[in-house]
C-alpha cells in the first residue's frame, strides 16, 4: 500500500496544529503492519467473504447518496455534490476508525422480545452492531489464539456508495475436555420484579441444566441480591457436589427491591475468595437490570471492585431477562467490566446462552482486543462505522495496551459494517483493517491485518454472499428501529422480503427469526 498526502482533508479541530503529520505517521505504521504476520494465525486475504452460501440475484435496494452540510465537525465534502438533504454521515478528515471489539447481542434479543409483545423498542436500546453480530458468519478461522481478518464489500447503484464489512474470527471452541477449568460466580437477581414468568424461573431452569453440563473440575458459586446481597453457596467444585448446587438453585425465591450494586460487589468478593489459579474466573450477572436501591450508577459500582477486575482478571458476563429490562445499566456494566451481555426470553434462548455459548465465555483467546480501519484518502471521500458508539477508542490509543479493549473467546466472530462513499472514478487501495490484542496468558501484544481494493468490491449488494446480505439487512433493520439515518434504507417492506428470501437460501433459523422480527415491526407501524 502506498502512502498519500492528506492535504485534501481538514484536520480535527482539536488537533489542527499537528494532525497532518501524525496522520501520515499512522498510515505508514498501518501500511507496515498490514504486511506482517505477527502471530501464528492465518492472514486475512481481504478480497471476499469466506462463505459458500449461494448468491441471490434478485436485487437489493441501493443506498441513496448522502451529503453532509457541516456535519459534526463543520468540514465540507470533497467530491461530487448531489443536493441530497444533510444526514448524520459526516466527512472523515483523519480517515481512521478505531474501536474496542464487542460481541454483545442483548440489544437484538431484547428488541425481538419487545416486538413479539406488539411494541416498538425504545430507540435508545438499539445498538446496530449487536444486531449485526447476532448472526453466523463464514470467515476463515486461525489455528491458534488471535484473529483472522476478512475485509470485503459491495457497491451500490447510487452515488458511489458501498457497504464494507470487516470480519474478525477466533479459533473454533475446543472440546469441553480441553478447555481450562471454570470458576463461575453467578450473581442472581431475586428482587420482586424477577417473579414475572420468564425471569427467575427461567434463570433457575437454565442454571440447573448448565450445572449438569459443566465438567467435574469446574466450580460454581451463587450470590443473590434483593435489598441486600448474600452468598448462598461459596465456590464449590462440582465433582461430587452437583446435588448441593441444584439444591441451592431450587431454593431461590423472589423478595423485594433491587440492590444491584451490592450484588455485583458481593459477587466479585465471592469470586476473589474462591479464585482458582489456572482456571477462567467469571462473574455472571443474571438480572432484569431494574436497579432501584443502593448504588445504581455503573461507574461507581465498578469502581468499588476495580482491584478485583485489574489484579485477578475477573470479567463480567451479563444475562438480561424480563419484558421490562434495564438495558443501559446492564450494557454499561458489561462493557466496563471487560465482558459482554446477552438477553434470554425463552427456553431456546437460555439453552443457547448457558449451554451452547458458555464454553466460549469460559475460555479466552484475546484480551483488550481493538480494531483500527484506515481508509485511503485517495479513494474514499466519506465513511461511517455503523454502531459501536459506546466502544469507540481514540485513534492514538490503538497500540496503547493500557487502554481497555474487548475480551474475546473461542468460536466468536466480530463484524463491523461501514457505509463508504468512494471518490468518483476511484481505483486502487480502499482500506486496511488491523486488529491488535494481548495474549490471554502472556499478555504479549499481537496484530494481524487485511486489505480491500476497489476492484474487489462486489458489483452490487445482491451479488454479494448471502452472509454479507444478512449483515446488511440486520444493520438496516436496526437503523429503522433507531433513527433511519443510513443512506438507502429501503424500509421494512423490502427488508422483510429480503430477509425471507435469505432465510430460505441459508436454511438458517436465526435468519428466519430476523425475518419474523421485521414482520412484527411492520405490524407496529
Amino acid at each position: 500500500m502506498k502512502t498519500h498526502q492528506t492535504h485534501r482533508t481538514r484536520p480535527r479541530q482539536e488537533h489542527a496544529h499537528h494532525r497532518p503529520r501524525r496522520l501520515r505517521t499512522t498510515l505508514l505504521a498501518l501500511t507496515a503492519a498490514s504486511g506482517l504476520l505477527l502471530t501464528g494465525c492465518g492472514a486475512g486475504e481481504g478480497s471476499h467473504s469466506n462463505t459458500s452460501n449461494a448468491t441471490n440475484r434478485t436485487g437489493f435496494p441501493a443506498p441513496a447518496p448522502a451529503i453532509t452540510s457541516g456535519g459534526d465537525n463543520g468540514s465540507e465534502q470533497d467530491g461530487e455534490q448531489t443536493g441530497t438533504p444533510a444526514d448524520k454521515i459526516a466527512p472523515s478528515p483523519d480517515y481512521l476508525s478505531t474501536f474496542a471489539l464487542d460481541v454483545d447481542t442483548a440489544s437484538y434479543g431484547y428488541a425481538r422480545r419487545v416486538l413479539a409483545d406488539g411494541r416498538r423498542p425504545d430507540p435508545s436500546t438499539i445498538r446496530p452492531e449487536e444486531f449485526v453480530n447476532s448472526f453466523r458468519q463464514d470467515y476463515d478461522r486461525p489455528d491458534g489464539n488471535g484473529f483472522t481478518v476478512t475485509v470485503d464489500g459491495a457497491r451500490t447503484d447510487s452515488s458511489n456508495w458501498s457497504l464494507v464489512r470487516v470480519g474478525l474470527a477466533t479459533r473454533t471452541a475446543d472440546d469441553s475436555a480441553e478447555r481450562p477449568p471454570a470458576a463461575l460466580t453467578f450473581v442472581i437477581d431475586v428482587s420482586g420484579s424477577m417473579s414475572e414468568t420468564g425471569r427467575l424461573d427461567l434463570a433457575k431452569k437454565s442454571l440447573d441444566e448448565m450445572t449438569d453440563r459443566l465438567r467435574d473440575d469446574d466450580s460454581v458459586a451463587l450470590v443473590t441480591f434483593s435489598d441486600e446481597a448474600e452468598t448462598v453457596l461459596p465456590m464449590t467444585r462440582l465433582d461430587g457436589h452437583r446435588g448441593q448446587v441444584h439444591e441451592a438453585v431450587d431454593e431461590l425465591e423472589t423478595q423485594s427491591s433491587t440492590n444491584l450494586g451490592a450484588g455485583v460487589e458481593t459477587g466479585y468478593a465471592t469470586a476473589t475468595e474462591g479464585l482458582r489459579e489456572g482456571a477462567t474466573n467469571r462473574v455472571v450477572l443474571i438480572s432484569d437490570g431494574l436497579a432501584n436501591t443502593g448504588d445504581t450508577n455503573a461507574d461507581s459500582i465498578l469502581d468499588r471492585i476495580a482491584d478485583e477486575r485489574r489484579d485477578h482478571g475477573i470479567t463480567l458476563f451479563g444475562v438480561g431477562v424480563g419484558s421490562d429490562y434495564g438495558d443501559a445499566l446492564m450494557e454499561k456494566l458489561a462493557d466496563k467490566g471487560d465482558g459482554h451481555t446477552a438477553y434470554v426470553s425463552d427456553d431456546a434462548d437460555a439453552r443457547k446462552v448457558f449451554v451452547d455459548q458458555l464454553p466460549q465465555n469460559i475460555d479466552l483467546t484475546a484480551r483488550d482486543a481493538k480494531a483500527q480501519v484506515a481508509f485511503d484518502p485517495e479513494t474514499v471521500a466519506q465513511f461511517r462505522l455503523i454502531g459501536y458508539e459506546d466502544r469507540k477508542v481514540a485513534d492514538d490509543d490503538f497500540r496503547n495496551d493500557n487502554v481497555d479493549g474487548g475480551e474475546i473467546g473461542p468460536g466468536h466472530t466480530v463484524t463491523a459494517l461501514y457505509a463508504v462513499r468512494t471518490r468518483p472514478g476511484a481505483d486502487g487501495h480502499l482500506a486496511t483493517a488491523s486488529v491488535r490484542w494481548l495474549d490471554p496468558n502472556t499478555r504479549a501484544p499481537h496484530e494481524n491485518a487485511g486489505q480491500l481494493e476497489t476492484d474487489a468490491l462486489h458489483d452490487s449488494l445482491s451479488s454479494a454472499s448471502a452472509r454479507f446480505q444478512v449483515t446488511a439487512v440486520a444493520a438496516y433493520f436496526a437503523d429503522t428501529l433507531r433513527s433511519k439515518e443510513l443512506p438507502g434504507n429501503p424500509g421494512l417492506t423490502e427488508l422483510a422480503a429480503r430477509a425471507h428470501t435469505l432465510a430460505k437460501e441459508t436454511e438458517d433459523k436465526d435468519v428466519r427469526g430476523l425475518a419474523e422480527a421485521i414482520d412484527e415491526a411492520r405490524r407496529t407501524d
